[in-house]
């Protein structure tokens, strides 16, 4: 029995799990701790990660560290996404957590961070034809399935964070600020030729900012917290609606949303944008949430070399 440990540093949050692996390959999770850390608050269009930030990300790491290490047989995992794929002072971030935890960083692609979304949900999900679409602090994740299959995928440099930072969409929302945010999405998401193979295709969803719009609409459906989260589905109308009354509100008001989390009021209309602009864009009908991703799709990587190790 082995305890493989995946620490992701991701932009807005930092998240360890932890999971029990048999040998018979079969595996379960017993642990899983997250931190809103937000590593890319402040970077800018310089793409610097902050001296403050880099604090708070290293000290939920070493919080990680004591936790992990009353576990036995464990193999450690790091991995990092759009914030640090992005730093232009990346160096010294790696060269801190290696100092101070001892820990090595995986830098994840765009595309191997998309790839691990598929390979984390693909078994998961009943629809052959679908766009997973993953929206993080820093960046977004594009993958299209058909027929369960990987075609195409692409990583976009937009996210919850950034985009609420640089287009002041954080508290009361401004007409212009708002279409000027729309605009860059738009030409972002033009990058996307294959969207013409997906009108009216499903969205499953990934990420923070995904999980805040289905919490707020189980909240409004009277669904309790432990309702689960994943394969619940919203209508494209629910959708939209949702994000009216987000664009609506200033902050405080937001916070005040039931099923929203107060840290989290700030940045999800930042959050969600992409997301509406692709729905409008395909005119999807349907999205669908999942409650798993890229840490279990390393957890499959890892399932198949060990698998390939014990054949040898």
């Amino acid at each position: 029995m082995e305890n493989f440990v995946i620490l992701d540093i991701g932009s807005n949050s930092v998240r360890m799990a932890i999971n029990e692996i048999e040998n018979d390959g079969s595996y379960r999770e017993v642990k899983r701790v997250k931190n809103d850390s937000r590593l890319s608050e402040g970077m800018g269009r310089e793409k610097i990660l902050r001296p403050a930030a880099i604090k708070r990300t290293i000290n939920a790491l070493e919080n990680f560290r004591n936790i992990y290490q009353e576990y036995p047989n464990i193999h450690v995992k790091v991995i990092a996404t759009a914030a640090v794929r992005q730093a232009t002072n990346q160096a010294t971030f790696l060269k801190q957590v290696r100092d101070k935890l001892g820990l090595r960083v995986k830098i994840l692609s765009g595309n191997q961070e998309a790839y691990y979304d598929y390979l984390g949900v693909v078994n998961s999900i009943k629809n052959p034809n679908y766009i997973l679409v993953d929206i993080g602090g820093a960046s977004m994740e594009l993958v299209l399935v058909q027929n369960h299959k990987q075609k195409n995928l692409i990583s976009l440099p937009m996210g919850a964070v950034s985009l609420s930072e640089h287009y002041h969409l954080s508290d009361q929302i401004k007409a212009l600020d708002l279409f000027d945010a729309e605009t860059y999405v738009h030409q972002e998401l033009h990058r996307v030729f294959w969207f013409k193979w997906a009108y009216r295709y499903p969205l499953v969803l990934l990420g923070g900012a995904t999980r805040a719009l289905a919490r707020i609409n189980q909240h409004r459906q009277h669904l309790n917290r432990s309702h689960k989260l994943n394969h619940y589905q919203l209508k494209q109308h629910q959708v939209l609606k949702t994000f009216e009354t987000l664009i609506s509100r200033n902050n405080l008001q937001r916070k005040q949303i039931s099923g929203l989390e107060s840290d989290r009021a700030d940045i999800i209309v930042g959050g969600l944008l992409p997301l509406v602009s692709i729905i409008n864009r395909i005119n999807s009908k349907q999205v669908i949430f999942a409650d798993s991703g890229v840490r279990e799709g390393l957890i499959n990587e890892y399932l198949h070399h060990l698998k390939a190790r014990q054949k040898h």
